[in-house]
């Protein structure tokens, strides 16, 4: 069972790797990809959490 908290986590961390990645490389452009990468996994994930049946 994956719990809805979990995946906003996941979420969480990819906009980390994000700031990381813009710490080092200053490449704005990845930087959005990554932050878009992370907010979309994020709400997706959380949605299916949320829909799924529970057992």
């Amino acid at each position: 069972m994956i719990r809805p908290r979990t995946t906003l986590l996941v979420a969480f961390l990819f906009i980390v790797v994000a700031a990381v990645y813009y710490a080092l490389s200053r490449d704005a452009g990845g930087t959005t990809m990554l932050v878009a990468l992370g907010i979309a996994m994020g709400l997706l994930s959380y949605t299916l959490a949320l829909g799924s049946p529970k057992g």
